[in-house]
């Protein structure tokens, strides 16, 4: 293996990571390579078990994806549970709302369990099976792609699933927040997911933990003036701080300053 091919592998793995699956054609213009060049080298990962080849490109073995799962579930767990209480708070009962992908989405849910009479819309797998066994709760899921890593469905089917509801409120994330005021993530198939969900919803919560302030990503997802409600440990960025001020976004931080 040439040191070049050797560094191609490495930034194909992060790909990988970042956004949960790779394809032979977004390399190849990614690298400035050939398509054969690219497919040589998902081969070769492929052999080292690094890569499970799927149609049109690869993607991580699922036992390491559910890994990485686990992993960004623990960091920030005290925070993340600490803004799911408080996003909670903001949902009156027999309300409905789209609850989407993300490991904070999730303890948004389970601080939900001690509501009556929601209906909840979800793309999220573990949402879903958390809430579908009480009675007082009316459980639908969005059908589509299910994404290996974490059990969100997206696509352009799950989009379109969204659009035919109107809402009171949406709980969404996001793996990025920049000074500008963008919510950004890394796979542009669930960010049209979130932009359906954000259309479709009276009123919108995000919840980021403050360690997405320090996080990029290149997909965007919407705009703060787009929110209603923006729930977080802590917001670092002052920057930030106007703009959700500036927008008439309610910020909420649950964490010490």
């Amino acid at each position: 293996m040439t040191s070049d091919s050797g560094e191609r592998h490495r930034q194909i793995l992060e790909l990988a990571r970042q956004q949960h699956g790779v394809s032979v054609e977004a390399l190849a213009r990614h690298f400035a390579v050939s398509v054969q060049t690219i497919r040589k080298d998902l081969n070769q990962l492929c052999e080292q078990r690094q890569l499970t080849r799927v149609h049109g490109g690869a993607r991580l073995p699922s036992g390491v994806e559910n890994l990485e799962y686990e992993a960004r579930r623990r960091i920030a767990a005290e925070a993340k549970q600490a803004i799911g209480q408080a996003a909670a708070r903001l949902i009156s009962n027999d309300a409905s709302l789209f609850i989407n992908i993300g490991t904070t989405t999730e303890a948004v849910s389970q601080a939900l369990l001690d509501h009556a009479g929601l209906m909840v819309v979800t793309n999220n797998i573990n949402v879903a099976n958390r809430m579908r066994v009480y009675p007082r709760f009316e459980v639908v899921i969005a059908g589509g792609v299910v994404r290996p890593s974490d059990g969100g469905v997206v696509g352009e089917a799950a989009a379109g699933f969204f659009s035919q509801f109107k809402v009171d409120y949406a709980v969404i994330g996001a793996s990025a927040l920049d000074e500008e005021g963008a919510l950004l993530d890394f796979d542009y198939r669930e960010v049209k997911v979130a932009q359906a969900i954000i259309a479709n919803a009276r009123h919108v919560i995000l919840v980021a933990d403050q360690g997405k302030f320090s996080r990029t990503a290149p997909v965007r997802i919407a705009r703060i003036d787009q929110i209603g409600s923006f729930v977080t440990d802590h917001c670092p960025s002052d920057a930030f701080r106007q703009l959700c001020k500036a927008a008439g976004v309610a910020l909420i931080e649950t964490g010490p300053l």
